[in-house]
């Protein structure tokens, strides 16, 4: 039987699902320590919960089902796991360190269709979803990682930013972000998780009702339509007016401020021009939206896109707080290894 992964479940799940097997709901709070604060590795280790109770958990989940295909590690720090998936597809993970703890970064979708023309993470169409419990088996993973090399560090930040487009696995997503919050689990505090979003405006809305104290980042990369659609094909569904009017009813509801990510790309969107453009777009919501600029990591397949230089980087930036705009350039991780998302799994897959 293929089993699921316990880290799927919210605790109101687990509560919900013990108690249909016959077993005391109390059980479920033993049952979340041992995964999340003493992070056992078999059910067998649960040696303090009910034997029969164990059993039956054994008999239906996994707890660690994503086997280490592959890892690099960067002189900075950062190190992509590369897992592989028990149908045999491979994902990609990324740990890195911050001047405010240990920050991973999750996929949840095995490929993307978004069909960004710079992206490595689109180089392999989506083939399915992610599961809850594998979207949060990545963060476990990585925090069993640190526990087994004995450095006492804790993962603290999480974003969802790594292949697929987190909104197209909308309730998984939702679950996750339930689970790696719960208090009396990992607790993760939902300042320092992050859901990065390429536009779908139904989605954001959503996302809005259900108030969640997260934050939200959409990938912009471009101040008008013409141009995002160049280098975004879902703009041609979604336009730019779109995103913002999502973005102002995502004020409305929660009142948090969204981070707009902008790649610069030499020549093509880092002129003067779009740094104007961009900060006349958002003169009206310079309270609600912020920008990152983000350098870009350069993709074999993608020969056409070029990191733009650091003097286009600082007049852009310039420009745009001058403006007023709220403006931050992204620290560099991983520039060493394969660093743009996707990247490490799309060689593997060729090889």
């Amino acid at each position: 039987m293929n089993k699921p992964s316990i880290y799927g479940l919210t605790i109101d799940q687990l509560i919900a699902w013990l108690e249909a097997h016959g077993q005391k709901k109390s059980r479920a709070a033993k049952v979340w320590e041992y995964l999340y604060r003493q992070r056992v590795s078999a059910f067998e280790e649960m040696t303090e919960l009910n034997a029969d109770c164990a059993a039956l958990l054994e008999e239906h989940f996994t707890i660690l089902s994503l086997e280490e295909h592959l890892k690099q590690e960067s002189l900075d720090g950062t190190i992509k796991f590369l897992f592989r998936l028990r149908d045999g597809n491979l994902i990609e993970t990324v740990l890195m360190r911050q001047k405010f703890g240990l920050s991973v970064c999750v996929t949840t979708q095995v490929g993307c269709n978004i069909g960004c023309s710079f992206c490595a993470s689109g180089l392999l169409k989506k083939s399915r979803d992610l599961s809850s419990g594998e979207i949060m088996e990545q963060i476990m993973k990585v925090q069993h990682h640190f526990d087994q090399v004995g450095e006492g560090e804790l993962v603290t930040n999480v974003v969802v930013m790594g292949i697929g487009e987190p909104f197209d696995n909308f309730d998984n997503l939702v679950s996750v972000l339930s689970i790696m919050t719960d208090h009396k689990g990992l607790a993760i505090a939902p300042r320092r998780v992050t859901v990065s979003t390429s536009g779908l405006p139904d989605k954001i809305k959503d996302f809005a009702d259900l108030k969640l104290p997260v934050s939200l980042a959409l990938s912009l990369h471009a101040p008008n339509n013409e141009l995002r659609t160049q280098i975004m094909k879902i703009n041609r569904a979604y336009p730019i007016e779109m995103l913002m009017e999502a973005l102002d009813y995502y004020w409305e509801k929660t009142k948090r401020r969204v981070m707009l990510e902008y790649i610069l790309l030499r020549g093509i969107n880092d002129h003067e021009k779009e740094a104007r453009e961009l900060a006349e777009l958002l003169k009206d919501r310079s309270q609600r939206l912020s920008v990152n600029l983000i350098p870009y990591n350069p993709v074999d397949e993608h020969s056409q896109y070029q990191r733009s230089s650091q003097e286009s980087v600082l007049a852009f930036y310039d420009i745009l707080k001058q403006h007023g705009i709220n403006c931050t350039r992204r620290m560099e991780h991983g520039t060493d290894i394969d660093a743009a998302c996707g990247q490490l799994r799309s060689k593997q897959m060729k090889s």
